[in-house]
Order: C-alpha cells, then structure tokens, then sequence
C-alpha cells in the first residue's frame, strides 16, 4: 500500500514519520503551525515526493493522516478536513512535563485518544506510533519475514481503520499488534513497557531528562516480536497517570 500521507506536526516525530514514509515509496504532505515557509529545509531533505502545506490541507490531502501535535492543542486539528479521514494519534499525555492536565484523564475515565475521538467524532482515530522515535524507526526497520522484525502496538475503535494503518506500519518495516479499542490504550501508553521501555530496555535510574535523552540516542537497541508485544499488553497494570520521558 502506498498512497499520500498527510502530517500535522513537523517535530521530532513528524519529521521521523515523514522520512520513513518517503522511503517507503508514499508522497508526503507535511505542515506545522509555523507555516510551510519554515519547513523549507525539511522539505529539501525529503525531496520531490513531500511538500509543505496547512495543517487544513495536509488533512485533506493525506490518504491517511498522522496527527503529531502536543496534546493540549488537540482541539487545533482541522476537525472538519479530517472528516471521514483515518487520523492516527501520536500524542501522549504528559502532565508533568507540559502542565496541561485534564482531570478526566487524570481519573481514568477515558484514555487520551478516547479524548481526541470525541473531538474528531466523524473520523477514526488509530493510536500508533507515539511509542517510537526517529532512530528506532530507522534502525529497527527489517523486511516482511525476517525472523528479527519488530511489531508496533496500536489500538482503535475501527477495524478498517486499524487495517490501513496496519499496512503503512508495514511498509515501514514493522508488524502489528492490535490491542484493542482506544479504552485500551492506556495499555500502550506513558508509564507501560510498551511505551519505550521494550526496544531500549530499562533507563538507569537517577539520570535527569538530558541525560536519559542522551542514553537513549546511544544503547542499542532491541528488536521485539509480535508475540512479546502481545504479551506485555496483555499483563501490564494499569498506573496511575503520569509520565517519564517522551521519546
């Protein structure tokens, strides 16, 4: 499957995101809130199958369409634009890093992509891809059957949806592992195995964030099954929300 993917959000995951799409073959239509004059030199790194746009114009150009945005600014989407369109959320809730809380999460009455599906109430949210970095996607990229391929975890509520973003993770060198509806996600989220901690191992305690930044850019790191990706969400416990580092 290859086709136009649109991104709202050029930082480190968009731009990740972007790259990995290209070289998969899928043309790329990338924006941000600064404007497509800022993403000039992203632009000139991807080549002739991306181009920069409006978040507006992204979400309706892309195929499907990954929303990489902080959070708190999830009522910012294009939510008409995306009508109808399979979005997938990468965004985490993160309380003590940005100091944005919503007591709702904060109580567990929903997950923060049932959060981001109420808003977009007329396309599908997939959560994907909130659990990876750059250097992961690149290096942890194998083939279809290679005995050392790596599975990504994602949910949703629509089994269509999850089904095409099942293939664009394919093509990007990964399996899938569906763990459920977007009540689930909690199971691949800050705080659980799966949200780093499976491809890089566990971080040494005591480090300060610049230091964690620096050790995850350099352990190596793990290729990871579908059957242990399976595994992890299906025993991990829920905790309470929070946060420890973002990737």
């Amino acid at each position: 499957m290859t086709g136009t993917l649109g991104i709202i959000g050029s930082g480190t995951i968009g731009s990740a995101i972007a790259r990995s799409a290209v070289g998969a073959g899928w043309h790329v239509v990338i924006s941000n809130s600064r404007g497509p004059e800022s993403l000039g030199d992203l632009i000139a790194e991807l080549g002739p199958s991306a181009r920069a746009a409006t978040p507006t114009e992204a979400a309706r150009a892309g195929d499907l369409v990954v929303a990489t945005i902080p959070l708190a600014n999830y009522e910012q989407l294009p939510r008409e634009a995306l009508a109808g369109k399979t979005v997938i959320d990468t965004m985490n809730y993160a309380p003590a890093v940005t100091g944005w809380a919503r007591p709702e999460l904060d109580a567990d009455e929903l997950t923060s992509s049932e959060l981001v599906q109420r808003f977009l109430s007329r396309s599908s949210v997939v959560k994907a891809f909130h659990d990876v970095n750059g250097r992961l996607l690149r290096e942890l990229a194998r083939p279809a059957g290679a005995p050392d391929r790596t599975a990504l975890p994602i949910t949703g509520d629509d089994l269509a949806a999850k089904a095409r973003v099942a293939e664009l993770i394919d093509d990007f060198g990964f399996d899938t592992v569906d763990v459920g509806g977007l009540a689930e996600s909690w199971r691949i989220g800050p705080n659980t195995p799966l949200y780093f901690e499976v491809f890089v191992g566990a971080v040494p305690p005591g480090l300060s964030l610049p230091e964690i930044y620096a050790w995850l850019a350099t352990t190596p790191l793990i290729p990871t099954p579908a059957a242990t990706v399976a595994e992890l969400a299906a025993t991990t416990a829920r905790q309470p929300a929070g946060f420890r580092v973002e990737l």
